[in-house]
């Protein structure tokens, strides 16, 4: 298959299919069906913010988007954000403690520096890799999904996904409340409630709280959990309204560093086993605070403008890696870390809506800045000398206490300093045509202070992106669509780039996209259907010949996502996805124990070929509903060399719910039914697997007030 043969493939179905001979294929049978799909969010024809500024729907907009709502977050046994995130096409969780439970992989691109999350519109910018908010899905209203390159609406860092995390919003009304207590396998408890509605005419509120506890799966596991989350919309007049926001959430997550592999091969009888210390430590408190301003202007001029601090402060104390001695025959526990991150960034956006003409064309244009400044001091115990290791029984690991050589002290200071200007338009050529553009310019300036050398650098990094994009609405249901757009990463996380990383350009990407999404059934059932094609340069590789780092390594992915909601006869839902993608080095050269060694044609690391998921529920009474999901993703590797593999897995979840009276509903949640142990992802190269959780159960009584 060529390279390009996944993007030609698309072009299939858009050059065959017409709209009377999809309507004559598709034609709802005269039985009754009497249910929509579950949420406004997830329809094709409802605006999706994450996609784009000017307003679009996903039939208007050229490019992958899709939302999940907060009633399918809760109702598929959805413990965290990141895993309903991996329920929508082609996302796949890379979670670790060491990049805060929260990495993922999309299109072929992986972590942090490729994968943005925001929150509520808004970037934290990631240090050193990790990012530890927001987690807690009680607190979230709406999540929406942008595959693909995406810098020219966020800036760098943004070329696999951008995941925009909704939280609840004020809403005007009689006030209700929702309260939530939950019990279930290893202790885990729950307790959540979430408040709103109007206070007086003009003043209307939101409140959610959460706090979840366990005793884990794994020998001392325990975690605790509080999420918060409060806002307050002061409606000034019919024009102009002022929503404070604050949310927080506060973690101490399982200390669990994975399952070690003894002599090359997986041991299930290890697989409860936690190798990490007694004191071992992760505890992270994240703050969001915000204040939105949303001013119609005139019946053609809008404004909205975000001011926000942020402010995120986490510590490790572990030992993070546990290797097999075939000559001791035990586990090595080793790399006693103790890392401490603070971090506050405040920032403002501020945005202008036109809505205009052109040559007497209808249009809509965007233009708006952004301004942030991120502070982020570092402390550890670099270079991580610990005491040589301790040699532990696999099967009897004694949890030892932490112990290191190297002085826990200051490292770095960094100041990053970033400023973007950028303009959108969406211009309607014809009743079915439609032309959208995007055009962003950043300015990234970094200053960064060695505590430990006393030496100070700065470095200012400059990136510009667009795009562009076709729509042809074949109906007012089906639309054809084209783009190009362009990204750029860093070659690490931009405010820890250490002085030499400085002195790098970012990376660039490339994409090229085409796609068809259908509405039909009167709007019970929709599909999708992406083919893309990207290109990213400037990777950092090896010169074969000085051996030193260079960038000039290239990374290609091509790749097919569709997707499927149907709400059928007698009550049945169904929500169906799947991805194929094929990610490969085009030029990446790496130093292997002096030797400079070729990885072209290899797969990156954590990216898996194929991927799908399946959730099927039925409303079987009145008053009883249940349903069962299927979460399948392929094989991957854990090296560039392509010589370890981590297997795939396929996970079956269900869940039973009961309106056991008007205000009152009961609910079982089963995840992983079928009790197989699986694979999330990996560490130490592959020698250290961190396994999903066994089969567990949890009951929820829901009471509505």
């Amino acid at each position: 298959m060529s390279r390009n043969s996944l993007v030609q493939l698309s072009l299939i179905p858009c050059l065959t299919l017409s709209a009377s001979t999809l309507a004559a294929d598709m034609t709802l049978p005269a039985t009754a069906i009497s249910e929509v799909i579950a949420s406004d969010a997830t329809h094709l024809d409802s605006p999706r913010p994450a996609g784009s500024r000017l307003n679009l729907t996903a039939l208007e907009n050229p490019s992958s988007v899709s939302s999940i709502s907060s009633e399918e977050i809760l109702g598929r046994n959805n413990l965290t954000v990141q895993d309903a995130v991996t329920r929508s096409p082609g996302i796949t969780s890379i979670a670790a403690p060491g990049n805060g439970n929260t990495a993922l992989s999309a299109r072929g691109f992986t972590g942090h520096t490729s994968v943005m999350t925001l929150f509520d519109g808004s970037r934290l910018y990631t240090g050193m890799g990790t990012q530890t908010f927001p987690t807690d899905p009680w607190m979230v209203e709406r999540i929406d999904v942008i595959r693909g390159p995406a810098s020219v609406l966020y800036g760098e860092g943004a070329t696999g996904a951008v995941i925009n995390v909704v939280p609840k919003k004020p809403f005007e009304g009689e006030i209700r409340n929702h309260l939530r207590l939950g019990y279930g396998s290893d202790d885990r408890q729950q307790l959540g409630l979430d408040s709103g509605g109007s206070l007086t005419d003009t003043l209307s509120y939101r409140l959610s709280l959460n706090q979840q506890q366990s005793n884990g799966w794994v020998d001392r596991g325990e975690s605790k959990d509080l999420g918060l989350s409060a806002a307050v919309r002061w409606q000034a007049n019919d024009d102009l309204s002022f929503t404070f926001s604050h949310d927080q959430g506060q973690s101490q997550p399982t200390s669990y560093y994975g399952t070690p592999l003894i002599d090359g091969h997986y041991r299930d009888s290890l697989h409860d086993k936690n190798y990490n210390l007694h004191n071992a430590v992760q505890r992270y408190d994240d703050q969001w605070t915000r204040l939105n301003t949303d001013w119609n202007i005139s019946d053609s001029v809008s404004a909205s403008n975000q001011l926000y601090y942020i402010k995120a402060r986490r510590y490790w104390r572990n030992a993070e890696t546990y290797s097999w001695s075939n000559s001791q025959q035990q586990l090595l526990r080793s790399d006693y870390l103790a890392i401490k991150h603070n971090e506050e960034q405040i920032g403002d956006r501020q945005t202008f809506t036109f809505n205009h003409q052109v040559l007497g064309l209808d249009s809509r244009t965007v233009v708006g800045a952004e301004y942030n400044r991120i502070r982020f001091h570092l402390n550890n115990n670099s270079p991580y000398n610990d005491i040589g290791g301790d040699y532990i029984d696999p099967w009897n690991p004694t949890p030892g206490y932490f112990d290191s050589q190297s002085a826990y002290r200051g490292l770095s200071d960094s100041t990053t300093r970033t400023f973007a200007l950028f303009a959108e338009n969406r211009l309607q050529l014809s009743e079915r045509w439609s032309l959208v553009t995007g055009v962003r310019r950043d300015h990234n300036h970094i200053e960064r202070d060695d505590l430990r050398a006393n030496t100070r650098s700065d470095q200012s990094l400059d990136g510009g992106n667009w795009r562009v994009g076709l729509v042809f609405a074949v109906t007012g249901q089906l639309s054809l669509y084209g783009q190009y757009s362009t990204s750029e990463d860093g070659v690490s996380n931009l405010i820890t780039l250490n002085p030499t990383q400085q002195q790098m350009d970012l990376t660039e990407s490339k994409q090229t996209e085409f796609g068809l999404k259908q509405q039909f059934w009167d709007g019970r059932g929709e599909w999708t259907l992406a083919a893309y094609h990207i290109v990213k340069k400037k990777l950092l590789t090896t010169d074969p010949v000085t051996r030193l780092a260079e960038q000039v390594g290239q990374q290609s992915s091509d790749g097919l996502e569709a997707s499927l909601e149907l709400a059928l006869a007698h009550d049945w839902q169904l929500s169906a996805n799947a991805s194929v993608v094929r990610a490969e080095y085009d030029s990446f050269n790496e130093s292997v124990n002096g030797q400079t060694v070729s990885r072209k044609g290899n797969r990156p690391t954590d990216v898996p070929r194929r991927t799908a998921n399946l959730w099927l529920s039925n409303a079987i009474t009145e008053k009883v509903e249940a349903g069962m999901g299927l979460r399948y993703v392929d094989a991957r590797y854990a090296n560039t060399a392509n010589t370890t593999q981590v297997p795939g897995y396929t996970v079956l979840d269900a869940n039973l719910g009961w309106q056991a009276i008007d205000d009152l509903r009961l609910g079982l949640q089963l995840n992983n039914l079928l009790d197989r142990r699986y694979v999330v992802t990996q560490q130490n190269n592959g020698d250290q697997w961190l396994m999903g959780q066994p089969r567990s159960f949890f009951v929820t009584a829901d009471y509505s007030f």
